[in-house]
This record gives C-alpha cells, structure tokens and sequence, in this order.
C-alpha cells in the first residue's frame, strides 16, 4: 500500500506516478471521499468535547443541588450524534482503504515505459544457444517415455498438472537440491520451512488480497484458509507486526515449496506440457532489507538466481520489465528469460522483484533504526531462485542428444546416483 500521506500533500504527483502505469486515478472521487473524511472527523471531535464537558457539568449541578435533568437529555443526545458520526467516519475510511488497496505500487523511475511484455527491455544475455543437428524435440515429448505422464495426472486431477516418475522425478529433487545448497553455502540465505496454506491477512500483506482472488486456491472457510501461490507469501508474512533488531538486518531467507495458482484468465496460453500448471514447485529467495540496501539487494538477489542458470550451463537473458508489464505490488522487476530448444524462444524461470515498502506498510514490517531509535518500514524484495519445473523442462530440452536422450549437467551429477543418461 501506498503512503497515504502522499494523496495528501501532492495528489497531482500521485496521479503522476499512477499514469505511468495506465491507472486511472480518480482524484475528484478521492479528494470528495478525503473532504468528507476532515469535516465529520472534526465534527466527531467537537461533538465528543461538548459531551465531555456536558458531563462535567452534571457534577456540577448536582453538587449545588440543581436539576440535573436537561443535562442528562443534553448528553444522551450528544452521545447519539457521537455515535452517529463515529459510524459514518468509519464507514468512510472503509471507503478510503479500498480505494487504497486497489491502487499499485509506484514504479522505480528507471522502469521503461510500454504497454505488455513486448515492450520490455534486455539488459543482458548469458551463455550460448544449442545448436543441433536434428530437429530438437520439446519437454513433452522427449518425457513421454521418460516417466511425465499428463493423462495419469489428469485422470488423478484435471488438466494442467503433471505425473513424474522415475529418474524425471529425481532429476526435479536434484535440481532443487542444488538450488537450496547453492543459495545456503554461496550466497548466505538462511533455509526455511513454512506452512502451505495461509490466511487472508498474510495474503492480504503481500498484496494477492483483495486484487487477485481468483488467481488463488481457497482450501477452507473457517478459517479462511489458501493454499499458497509462491513461497513469497509465508516467508515474507514472518516479518509481519514485527519490529525487527538494527543487528539481524538483512534477513535473507531460501524456501522451497510446491505452488498452487488457478490460472484464471490464462486458458488457452501455455495449454501443452509443464510450461503453466496448477501445481508447481519453486525456490524462492526472500530478503528484508533497509531502504539504503535495497537497490543494490534487488542486483544481488537476482545475480544470484542467475549463478543457478550458470551452474547448469543454461543460456538466457535478463530483461527489465516495462511498466505495463510489472506486477501490481513491484516497483521493479527483472525476469530471466531462459533458451528453450523446442520452442526455440527465452521464457521466464524467474521474476526478482522489489516492492519496496509497500507490501511492509499493508504488513506493518518494521525495523529499529539505531541512529533515531524510531521504527521504520523495511523493503522486501523476493525471486525464483529457480522455477524447478521450468528449470526442468530447460534441462531435458537442453540436454537432448538426436536419439531422444537426456543427458545430465555436471552441476547435477553429484545429486543423481550414478545417472549420467536418462534414456
């Protein structure tokens, strides 16, 4: 959420900000909702102060012997008005508070202006295209005598999840595995192990309520509980209603968990293979940060998301996301982009974003500045460190030899048991 302070100071550069986006910002409704909101505030104020000293007045009269009869009509009547004003000051900050929790996060002022992904903006390619001698076959059908069974999985489910079995199955945990070793040993994350389902103020926190409800699972009604659509949501949720200490700064946490997401609005996109599934397994990189720390913490976090894509021998690009195309809660985004054979194209396996504090506002995430001893929201950042099905179905395409043949990266071999070929 944003600082509702800045609706109040300069409304012109809000509307500003949100035009880079193409939100459309209704300032005359918002500053007919904020004139609304001063003047029954100020009314709630003097009618509390007029009972206040209307009942004072009761002790005096009763204490010279007066009646005290009009007194006591006077207060019940205040209290009446006071009650009256209080619901409608609070039904207008109801109002106030989701208009707020509609409006996204303000973009970083180096984010590219640009309508979709078309218009996002390449920083920088890694490593080099395959080239075959044969026609190079995708995921799906190099896995179909390989243990990836969509039929199975739908008998199981329904469209839009995946059966792996056998040495596919290994070749996912082992590049799991070595995504948590590599971002434990190398690049300092603490692992972590959290709940899949989540309530409505956790959600609600990293902004996917009450915007995007019907991209979510909901598993339960009381309580309210939704199956998670990224690692992000618990993670980021532990520093939630906390004020965290100078010294623990910054946090950096690793999580692996399988993703649910309902895909609602995609049908039709991504229909063949493991590309856009209902179930999917992700590492996510979290980090809690200062606002000093946080530019070059976005750098980092996606460097090292990058280094996996490196280990494993994989060409791909990074692309700066356009303003049309970042997220609602992001400022910034960078996705990797990574060479897929069979559809001889770069496709996302990871998005690093930072929000800056806007998800640590809607989470009240604080930290103890030491120099003013004064709490401050911090900035969180998060990415996919990587996609591990993506990260698969790159493998098997990558690695493909003409006779239908995956072949296994050095980086993985240690996690495989011997298997060097899955044939």
């Amino acid at each position: 959420m944003l600082d509702p302070r800045l609706f109040r100071s300069d409304i012109e550069e809000v509307k500003k900000q949100l035009d880079r986006r193409s939100y459309a910002f209704d300032t005359n409704a918002y500053e007919g909702l904020e004139s609304r909101r001063k003047a029954v505030q100020i009314n709630t104020q003097e009618l509390q102060n007029e009972k206040n000293k209307s009942a004072k007045s009761i002790g005096q009269a009763k204490a010279k012997g007066e009646d005290i009869q009009p007194l006591l009509d006077q207060v019940q009547h205040l209290g009446d008005q006071l009650k009256q004003a209080e619901t409608e000051l609070s039904d207008i900050q109801n109002e106030m508070t989701a208009l707020m929790e509609a409006i996204p996060n303000f973009l970083d002022e180096v984010v590219p202006a640009g309508k979709d992904e078309e218009d996002n903006v390449e920083i920088s390619t890694w490593g080099e295209i395959p080239e075959f001698s044969f026609e190079a076959k995708d995921h799906v059908d190099l896995g179909e005598s390989k243990g990836l069974d969509f039929e199975l999985a739908a008998k199981i489910a329904s469209a839009r999840f995946a059966v792996l079995k056998g040495p596919l199955a290994r070749l996912q945990r082992a590049i799991i595995q070595l995504m948590l070793d590599t971002h434990t040993a190398e690049h300092g994350y603490s692992e972590t192990y959290v709940p899949f389902l989540v309530n409505a103020d956790s959600l609600y926190g990293t902004g996917q309520l009450p915007k995007f409800e019907a991209d979510l699972f909901k598993a339960s009604e009381d309580p309210a509980l939704y199956l998670i659509p990224t690692a992000e949501v618990p993670v980021t949720n532990m520093v939630r209603d906390v004020i965290v200490d100078a010294k623990e700064m910054p946090l950096k946490f690793v999580c692996h968990t399988p993703c649910f997401r309902s895909e609602a609005g995609a049908y039709g996109r991504d229909v063949r293979g493991m590309i856009r599934q209902h179930q999917f397994e992700k590492v996510e990189l979290v980090q809690i940060v200062t606002a000093e720390q946080s530019v070059q913490a976005h750098e980092e976090l996606t460097n090292h998301a990058e280094n996996i894509l490196k280990k494993l021998n994989l060409a791909y690009r990074k692309v700066l996301l356009c303003a049309g195309d970042t997220g609602f809660s992001s400022s910034k985004t960078y996705d990797l982009e990574v060479w897929l054979p069979g559809q001889e194209k770069y496709r996302e396996i990871s998005s690093c974003s930072n929000f800056k504090d806007f998800q640590a506002r809607r989470m009240q995430a604080r930290w103890r500045n030491p120099e003013t001893g004064k709490p401050e929201l911090v900035h969180t950042l998060n990415g996919s460190g990587l996609a591990a099905g993506r990260t698969l179905i790159a493998v098997m395409e990558n690695y493909q030899d003409e006779q239908g043949r995956i072949h296994i990266p050095e980086a993985l071999k240690p996690y495989m048991g011997g298997i060097e070929i899955i044939d």
